[in-house]
């Protein structure tokens, strides 16, 4: 078949690089704003933060030599003068402007997954390493522990079996270790702080640290023989099993049950950098009540000052006014343009962000008026995401990115805008309200039962129906297993 040229036309749905970026600046939270613009700033030198302390000195020394300095100085706002120099002799034809032009090859695609800042500090392992070290052990026996100590899970539990340990030290560190051994030396790791680690499951870990209470002269025999004979019925809230084998009167089983909820079931947890602590949101938007008008303002960590470095402008205007046109000049050009057009688009991006993030909360303030004036979660309305996409013209993909993952301080708490949007539901009159309300009140009759005797799911059904709410009891298994609240078995206390 002979070789032959034809003209076709394509119609194709492409995302311009600039699109691209601005989807990835619209998912990063507030807090991860200034590292990512630090990032930016490194890879691109002709992007600059605005120093305001020297622009005012700026400022000062401009209108005390005002007089003098009108024809030498630039004035805001020729931030696009350099787009008005020629290039063209410079780079040749447009094959050459293409590639610098559409991509740069520079900036690599930035890595969505953030990692939280922790504080330095001890591992979990390397404490129980220096307890370790307090024990006069011989050479193989502190090898073996150094083992057991790496195969325990930062929760503090030593779930691999013994038998694997000591195939491990077989195969790797040409050591025989017998199981009792090994059985030995964990008897005396669960010796160390904190109580209860390295444990081979909840029960033997709850057990171990009331042998440590004992130890200190506390009274926990009742306890531990309801955790060694009934352990099963215990965590299935059959309390009167326990109480009819144990013969236990109500006071001594209620006294037995509250020490075992004060004890750490994940004993790693607390050690160490395994404890995170408290983790602070810093909110993108702050909504204030100014006698029931309510005004919306950006976290001014959003809207920092950038723009394009004076001294890059500066080199390309002079390389445009000299008068040898040479490879190297060639070279420089095009480089300096490129870092300015990526800085300008960086620019862009972000004053765009600030939009549609501004754009998009005003109107989940608009719909949801009533909650940020009251705080009152059943005045709520339904809002989907087409809701507020149609609202603002926007894509519903973008009304998703600005939901999860920003969050909005209000005088009732601080949210995450993903909160006010629910689904609707229908009443007996035929109004439609946000599942958000039905959730509210589902979490008020369980938080108002009676401890002794909770609530079923169909009881719970049949109060939701008696104030009006057309509902069937798998959404109320649903909506309380949405809300993490356990069966009604479960939530029994004595």
């Amino acid at each position: 078949m002979a070789l032959s040229q034809s003209l076709q036309q394509k119609l194709l749905q492409k995302l311009s690089p600039q699109q691209i970026q601005l989807m990835k600046l619209l998912q990063v939270p507030t807090a991860m704003l200034e590292e990512r613009i630090k990032e930016e700033i490194e890879e691109n030198p002709a992007l600059e933060t605005v120093d305001e302390d020297q622009d005012a000195q700026d400022g000062e020394l401009v209108d005390e030599f005002s007089s003098d300095t009108d024809d030498e100085f630039e004035t805001e706002g020729t931030d696009d003068e350099y787009d008005n120099i020629d290039i063209s002799e410079y780079i040749g034809d447009d094959d050459d402007v293409a590639d610098y032009r559409l991509k740069d090859e520079n900036y690599p695609d930035v890595d969505e997954k953030q990692t939280l800042p922790f504080k330095i500090e001890s591992t979990f392992h390397e404490t129980l390493l220096e307890q370790l070290r307090m024990l006069h052990l011989t050479e193989k026996d502190q090898k073996i522990a150094e083992q057991i100590i790496g195969s325990i899970d930062d929760d503090g539990y030593l779930r691999r079996d013994i038998d694997a340990i000591a195939d491990d030290l077989a195969f790797r560190q040409n050591i025989v270790a017998s199981v009792e051994e090994i059985n030995a030396l964990v008897k005396q790791i669960q010796k160390f702080d904190p109580p209860g680690i390295c444990a081979q499951d909840l029960k033997q870990c709850l057990l171990l640290q009331l042998e440590r209470k004992k130890e200190e002269g506390l009274d926990v025999d009742i306890t531990i023989r309801i955790l060694s004979e009934y352990f099963d019925e215990f965590t299935k809230k059959h309390y009167e099993k326990i109480q009819k084998g144990l013969n236990l009167t109500d006071d001594d089983l209620k006294t037995a049950f509250n020490t075992i909820i004060r004890l750490n079931p994940k004993p790693g947890g607390n050690v160490g950098d395994n404890n995170i602590g408290e983790s602070y949101v810093i909110p993108d938007f702050f909504i204030h009540n100014n006698n029931n008008k309510l005004e919306l303002t950006l976290n001014s960590k959003n809207a920092p000052d950038l723009r394009v470095s004076e001294g890059y402008r500066d080199m390309l205007k002079e390389y445009d006014r000299g008068s040898k046109k040479d490879k190297r000049q060639k070279e420089a050009v095009i480089f300096i343009k490129q870092k300015i057009d990526a800085a300008k688009w960086f620019i862009d991006a972000i004053k765009q962000r600030q939009n549609t993030l501004l754009t998009t909360m005003h109107a989940i303030m608009d719909y949801q008026y009533e909650f940020f004036l009251t705080g009152d979660e059943t005045t709520m309305k339904p809002m989907i995401l087409k809701d507020i996409a149609e609202r603002t013209s926007l894509d519903i993909s973008t009304v998703s990115r600005v939901a999860n993952s920003k969050f909005v301080q209000t005088e009732f708490g601080t949210y995450r805008l993903k909160f006010f949007f629910s689904e609707s539901l229908s009443t007996d009159s035929g109004e439609e309200v946000s599942t958000r309300e039905v959730k509210k009140i589902l979490s008020d009759l369980v938080e108002g039962e009676s401890k002794k005797k909770p609530l079923s799911d169909e009881r719970l059904t049949e109060l939701l129906q008696q104030k009006g709410y057309n509902i069937a009891r798998r959404t109320v298994a649903k909506y309380r297993e949405q809300l993490n609240i356990p069966v009604a078995r479960l939530r029994k206390q004595l």
